[in-house]
């Protein structure tokens, strides 16, 4: 199940034509869920639990192995150095997976990664978009990517070689802002639709339309 209606797809498709009727430039929208899915960020943090854990007990082993008598119904046990050394591993083992299982669910996952890395990964996703979707494949290389991931909260614009050339990636700050002002408020199309339309402002001062243009490269939302 994606994030837009048929009806919303149509808002973003109709606002990249129009946009791209003023300019020889092609837009390319994507809005993804995700940009990751943070296996590596999850085996981290569940080590660093396990570590934790581990190391907790080593430094305070009486308040664990009393516990453990306590849930066991025991008198008390006569741990040896290798008893202890097996309890450790074993909590180790418990801690990682548990902490594993629980990083699993999508709101926990999300709130323990770093903006920085969201950013990264975003920022990542948008580029190999950009390459399969828009890089190279204009006639000018004129193709412009606007990427959406949902779940890090992250925007990016890629614009193709000639674009880049000409216009700094400064320029693209009002369409960020437009589009985020939109979609904060839960109306992703019509924030998508507002930065192709900024998008297209951009394109068609520095790229007007020639008279043979042709489109070459879809118009729809691309959802993934």
């Amino acid at each position: 199940m994606g994030y837009l209606t048929r009806e919303k797809h149509a808002v973003v498709t109709q606002a990249v034509a129009e946009a791209e009727s003023k300019t020889s430039g092609e837009i390319v929208t994507v809005l993804a869920d995700r940009s990751d899915g943070y296996t590596d960020v999850i085996l981290v943090w569940a080590a660093g639990f396990a570590f934790t854990a581990m190391s907790l007990f080593a430094a305070f082993p009486e308040p664990f192995l009393n516990l453990w008598d306590n849930l066991v119904g025991g008198w008390g046990t006569d741990w040896t150095t290798g008893g202890i050394a097996t309890a450790t591993i074993l909590l180790g083992l418990l801690t990682f997976a548990s902490s594993w299982l629980l990083l699993s669910i999508d709101t926990l996952r999300f709130l323990c990664i770093p903006s920085p890395v969201k950013e990264a990964r975003a920022h990542d996703a948008a580029i190999r978009h950009f390459k399969v979707g828009a890089e190279r494949r204009t006639h000018g290389r004129t193709g412009v990517l606007l990427y959406l991931s949902m779940r890090e909260h992250r925007a990016e614009i890629v614009a193709d070689e000639a674009i880049a050339t000409r216009v700094p990636a400064e320029v693209w700050g009002e369409a960020m802002v437009d589009m985020l002002a939109e979609v904060s408020k839960g109306c992703i199309a019509e924030g998508l639709a507002a930065g192709v339309r900024d998008v297209g402002i951009v394109l068609a001062e520095h790229f007007p339309r020639d008279a043979d243009d042709q489109n070459e490269l879809p118009d729809r939302l691309i959802e993934v």
